[in-house]
């Protein structure tokens, strides 16, 4: 006789085979085990993070939705997965430092839907990517992106600058802003945020939010929306018509969108959806996550003809010179003027910026009659100096095979772009075809008017520099209750996470908090000449500006020295000590010199530097200093050499505003 089974324990059983099949979790843990990553397959497919036991981001629900109505993520049918673990080293072409120590361990879940999703779990971040196995052209309708947090913590949001009417509207902006630092649940929604933000987790952790490894796919926003305590990934509509207008012409104004977010060719490695994880602040500021994420070069090409360096530059002052006996502008004596004194101080290369190409006319081969390009690339060869053009996006964007070969035959090195201002699937690929272009006439580019990096410096390491700042050319315009200062002790631990940026420091004119105005042609900046200084250590710039004219530099032979001999590329980073929006302590090795920087908000603070790093024997110093009186009277500085203790614990002052730099040798 059978048993029969009772339509209780039938139900029970039925729960329990469920169970088995359909929702399965898996851990992938970090190398040193701290960090941990937690993957539930059911219906859907969620994740959660947790680090040493805190949980830093709480079951999220991810998915990609394509226009056929299938769905990466929904209904799934899990083929196999498997484990790989990774622990190389990777050398930088252009980096903050030679080596990149590259050790995660990876959960590749295959599934029979035409989809994979890969997981990567490091000592200090979670990454995930779906990847598409389809041999098909596709359309991606959505993506579903969830970062979701316990309780209601505190964040660092960078809302687009310009409020608009409608979201869609929001995603053509310039990527700068100051953060405000609120609980999640008064997030505005209205406003989109852009990436990274920075959300405050369990015991003074930190949790960054950004992306990684961003080619042929539109750039992620991230918002509030109908999330709780949370944020989720928003992205910009595949363009549908554009049309030339903006700033003098140069920019791509969709005048209509698709309902889709991407076109694909068939099989597609996705963007990383990248979560960081620091238990100290300043660990933040030496994070390579994205960096090491990113792809590699796709030819193996040769880079080294890539040469950083310092930059002097003319639009923020305005070509605004004294002591000369001709009438400054956009010309070839101010711009001879400007390569002799780059030459002089053994500064790389001389901008030409807006103003050198015929305005309104977005024809980068039409030259203003007072500019001789062939003059002033042969007068600057002469002096060892390169010439780096402006060019604004639509300009360049007619033809950037013709235009990047017309003048790499010139001698031209490079170009600043300008004036992006989106990063929809078409403006992402701009950026790869223009870098790709580009390296091919051994041409730098310098993405202005742009969004965050997502490591395309690391795929083309002739994309020397992005913007998506709020960097020192705001000063020329900035509203008196405009927080720089706060500003400068906030961006190392979030968008300098991304990678580097063109924040353009570098002012010789310095004010106090009271005394900052906004005055376009001789502009200012905010906090202490030291600031300025120091700005150069902390700040992650490989293409790296000297904001100020020839004339105040000339006025002021220590401090140009000084700044004029930072690298601009170092072999090692070391993070000394920070907390966000308060202050930060970065060294920086170049050869056998070390670097030191560091700022502070406006409180005035002394900060003790632990500098063991520098290993054995004896070191002297040379220093900036807040000068006694530079609370009052910002460019007030002191220079001075000192001797390191030999216990390693430097103690230094810095003023409200204020920072400190040092250049540290063998004796």
């Amino acid at each position: 006789m059978k048993k029969q089974i009772k339509p209780l324990s039938f139900f029970i059983l039925c729960i329990l085979l469920s169970t088995s099949v359909f929702a399965k979790e898996y851990t992938l843990n970090s190398p040193n085990g701290e960090l941990s990553v937690k993957i539930s397959l059911n219906k859907d497919i969620r994740y959660s993070v947790s680090h040493q036991g805190d949980v830093m981001i709480a079951p999220s629900v991810i998915s990609m939705t394509l226009g056929d109505g299938k769905t990466f993520g929904k209904n799934f049918r899990l083929k196999k997965q498997s484990i790989r673990k990774v622990n190389e080293i990777i050398h930088p072409v252009i980096y903050k430092k030679n080596q990149v120590v590259d050790n995660f361990n990876e959960s590749v879940f295959e599934f029979k839907d035409d989809f994979n999703l890969i997981f990567r779990a490091y000592d200090d971040g979670i990454a995930y990517r779906f990847v598409s196995t389809l041999t098909k052209p596709f359309i991606v309708q959505s993506e579903e992106a969830a970062f979701n947090f316990p309780g209601d913590p505190k964040a660092y949001i960078p809302y687009v600058q310009n409020v608009k009417p409608t979201l869609e509207a929001q995603f053509y902006n310039s990527f700068e802003n100051t953060y405000v630092n609120i609980n999640l649940s008064a997030y505005d929604e209205k406003r989109l945020a852009f990436a990274p933000v920075l959300v405050e987790g369990a015991n003074g952790k930190k949790v960054c939010i950004t992306e990684a490894d961003l080619l042929n796919y539109p750039g992620m926003f991230l918002y509030k929306g109908d999330v709780q305590n949370g944020l989720k990934g928003v992205f910009s509509t595949y363009p549908k018509e554009i049309k030339q207008g903006g700033h003098n012409l140069l920019q791509g104004e969709v005048q209509s969108r698709e309902a889709f977010i991407s076109k694909q060719e068939g099989k597609t490695n996705f963007p990383w959806r990248v979560i960081i994880v620091s238990s100290k602040d300043e660990e933040l500021t030496n994070s390579d996550m994205i960096y090491k994420l990113a792809s590699p070069n796709p030819q193996n090409t040769d880079f080294s003809w890539v040469k950083p360096g310092k930059v002097a530059w003319d639009w923020w002052n305005d070509w605004n010179l004294y002591n000369v006996d001709f009438q400054t502008g956009i010309n070839n004596q101010t711009y001879k003027y400007y390569i002799d004194f780059a030459s002089k101080k053994g500064i790389e290369y001389v901008i030409l910026d807006e103003g050198w190409s015929v305005n309104r006319q977005a024809d980068l081969l039409q030259v203003v009659p007072a500019i001789d390009l062939k003059e002033l690339v042969a007068y600057a060869k002469e002096r060892n100096v390169g010439l780096i053009l402006w060019a604004g996006y639509y300009a360049i964007n007619k033809d950037i095979e013709g235009i990047c070969k017309h003048y790499s035959e010139m001698g031209i090195k490079g170009f600043k772009l300008d004036f992006m201002d989106r990063d929809d699937q078409l403006m992402v690929n701009f950026h790869v075809d223009a870098a790709r272009i580009a390296a091919k006439y051994n041409m730098m580019v310098d993405f202005h008017g742009t969004y965050k990096p997502t490591g395309l410096h690391k795929t083309y390491p002739n994309v020397i520099n992005y913007e998506g700042v709020h960097g020192l050319e705001q000063m020329k315009w900035a509203d008196a209750k405009t927080d720089q200062v706060t500003y400068d002790v906030t961006i190392p631990f979030i968008r300098m996470v991304a990678g580097p940026f063109d924040y353009t420091q570098g002012a010789m004119r310095n004010a106090t908090r009271w005394n900052y105005r906004a005055i376009n042609n001789e502009a200012m900046s905010q906090g202490t000449r030291c600031r300025q200084l120091a700005e150069y250590v902390i700040f992650e710039s490989p293409l790296n500006m000297l904001c100020d004219n020839p004339s105040n530099y000339l006025a002021e032979p220590e401090c140009t020295e000084f700044i004029a001999s930072v690298p601009t590329v170092w072999d090692n980073t070391i993070a000394l000590n920070g907390k966000v929006g308060e202050y930060v302590s970065i060294a920086r090795q170049k050869g056998n010199a070390w670097y030191v920087g560091a700022l502070t908000n406006w409180t005035a603070r002394d900060l003790e530097l632990d500098l063991s790093f520098l290993g054995e024997g004896n070191f002297k110093a040379e220093v900036f200093k807040d000068g006694v009186n530079a609370n009052k009277v910002a460019k007030d500085y002191k220079k001075e050499i000192i001797t390191i203790p030999a216990d390693r614990k430097l103690t230094i002052k810095m003023a409200s505003g204020g920072g400190y730099a040092m250049k540290i040798t063998r004796n």
